[in-house]
Order: structure tokens, then sequence, then C-alpha cells
């Protein structure tokens, strides 16, 4: 699976990632850039019991199973909720659904689209379930053993939010998996997730981050090589971590991108003509965290794939989604630590 947009990485894709033929087509989406959230449905034919709505820090492009979700959703207006647990009510009613279903939304400009709608237990159902106290398992078993949902005391529509906020985060494995890139795309390659709670969002983010082994010191060196597409997107977040006395470092595209914007921005070297390349201040200790965003031409990704890899290689913190690395931006914000440069 991979996101497209232009016809030279449609050609490659096609040459070299899968054998099309009448047996096995290829299926073509069309990309909608937007927020994603998902929901888990109990239904018994009649009543719909939605338990709640996932709302995705990583906006559509990363797969389900490595975004990070938030329940109760912290930026859904009202319509666009009602929406989805009307579009979830008529699904599940119209499919005939009886037990668990799962389905995905992509959400642009407050309109609703329909990703997926996939009819069985999801992976966030054992989330969903924590989170909710309501034993989605055990109530969509009683459903298809004949029990209606009014009879095991639950109703129609979406349940009442919680009042804590909830946070789910995946874990990767890449140290382990070493032919396995860790930029993140619709090709799912977490291992597991943990979750953290807490009664703000920045709480829950700090602990979800922690206990993925996610950590990011309070103080350091920072560095950005950005495409061209999410360079604007990524000034921004630069100048937020300067502000908070991080140092940022980026290759020289990025580097002469951030400074023509007003962000003083130190340049690192070339990979493999000088030792003040990524993979060395990495290896060397002088990198505390690394933001890579790709392109529409992956085919051409070596460097990326190189600093990626000495990023795993270290522990250093790797953020391919700018999304995520906001989300954490916010957790450090949100601590009011005053930090230094080193």
């Amino acid at each position: 699976m991979e996101i497209l947009e232009n016809e030279e990485d449609l050609r490659s894709y096609m040459h070299t990632a899968v054998k099309a033929s009448p047996e096995h087509p290829v299926l073509i989406d069309s990309y909608i850039v937007g927020g994603e959230c998902e929901v888990d449905v109990i239904s018994d034919g009649k009543d719909v019991l939605i338990p709640g709505i996932m709302e995705h820090i990583e906006r559509a492009g990363v797969h389900s199973g490595d975004s990070m979700a938030v329940y109760p959703p912290q930026s859904l207006s009202a319509k666009v909720q009602a929406t989805i647990a009307d579009y979830t009510k008529r699904l599940a009613i119209g499919l005939n659904c009886i037990g668990m279903m799962n389905i995905q939304f992509v959400i642009k400009e407050e309109t609703v689209y329909v990703i997926e709608v996939n009819s069985r237990a999801s992976r966030t159902v054992p989330f969903l379930s924590k989170v909710t106290n309501i034993p989605m398992a055990q109530v969509a078993t009683n459903l298809i053993l004949g029990k209606s949902l009014a009879e095991q005391g639950y109703e129609d529509g979406l349940y009442p939010e919680s009042s804590q906020v909830h946070v789910k985060a995946p874990v990767f494995s890449f140290s382990k998996l070493a032919k396995v890139d860790s930029l993140l795309g619709p090709e799912m390659k977490s291992t597991g997730e943990v979750m953290g709670s807490d009664l703000t969002l920045e709480k829950a983010l700090y602990k979800a981050f922690e206990a993925s082994y996610f950590h990011l010191s309070d103080y350091g060196n920072i560095v950005f090589t950005i495409a061209d597409d999410s360079k604007v997107e990524a000034l921004a977040l630069a100048k937020r971590f300067d502000a908070i006395g991080y140092s940022v470092l980026a290759t020289e595209g990025t580097a002469k991108f951030f400074s023509k914007n007003g962000l003083d921005t130190r340049l690192v070297g070339k990979i493999g003509e000088t030792t003040n390349d990524i993979p060395h201040l990495v290896r060397s200790g002088q990198i505390q965290a690394v933001v890579n965003t790709v392109g529409t031409k992956r085919t051409t990704d070596r460097d990326g794939r190189i600093i990626r890899s000495s990023a795993i290689e270290q522990g250093v913190p790797l953020f391919t989604a700018l999304d995520t690395a906001e989300a954490m931006l916010k957790v450090i914000e949100s601590r009011g630590f005053t930090t230094q440069a080193i």
C-alpha cells in the first residue's frame, strides 16, 4: 500500500511493488488530506451502541494501528460527532451487524467520509473497553447468543464520554527488525500499544509517550530534514522548539528555508562527506531528536533511510509524522520547563 502523487511514482510502484493481473487487481483510492477517527460498534440488529469515538493524532495516511488515538475526541465538533454516530448506526443496521464492527472515518472541513468498515472486533476494543468500562467482547458475545442491548442494560446511541482523557500509543520494534523502515505510512508496522490516562490531554500524552519508551529530553539539539511539501508546517514546529530552548539543526534545503523565514538554524553536513552529518552527530550523542519527513518521491529516499536507521540504533526519538512531533511538543510546553541548548 502506498500514497502516490505523480505518474513517475505510480510507474515505479507498479514495477517494483505489485504483480497486477486479473487475479490480483490493484485498488486505487482517492487520498483525502484530513483528520482521522474511528469507532468500535456493538449492534443487536435494532439498536447500535457506540462506546466512543477515538480521534487520531496523526492525520490520514498513517495506518490506524500506528497512530496515536485520543478518547474522548478533543477537536471534533458536535456536528461531526453527530454525523459519525448517524453514519455508524445506518451502516450497522444496513449491514445487519449482530456483534461488533469497526468503522474508520476521515474528516475534512467538517465533512465526514467513510474510509472502511470492518465487520469484526478491532485491536482498539481492549483500549475502548477499559476507558468506558463496557465489557465489549462479553456484550457482543451475548448479542450473538440472542440477548439484546436493552436486556443487558445498554441504550442505543453514543455512550456518555469519560471525564478523563485517554491516549493509545503504538509500540514499535524497529531495533529488532532491522530491514523494516521506520517511516510511518499506510502499512502497519507497530507490534503493540500502550495507554496513558489523566485529566488533561497533555498529561495523558506524556504518560503514553513514556510508556512506549519515547522519551524526549527537556533540552538539547533537534534536527529537521523535511520534504518540500512540509517545510512551512515544519517551520512553525521548529520555531516552537526554538522558543523552549532547543537548538535547531537542519539539512541544507531545510536550513535554507528556516533561515530565510527568520529561524536561526545550524547546518549539518551531507551524509558520508563529513563527521558533521546526522548519523555521526546521533552516534556521538549530540542529537536528542530527529524530525524526518519524506515527499512524494519515496524511491529516492536513501539518505532518509540512513538517518532514520541511525536514530533507531541509538534510541533517539524519531518523528516521521509532524503531528506526532507536535503532540510531543505540547507535552514539553505544558510542563513549563526552562530549557537550554547544548
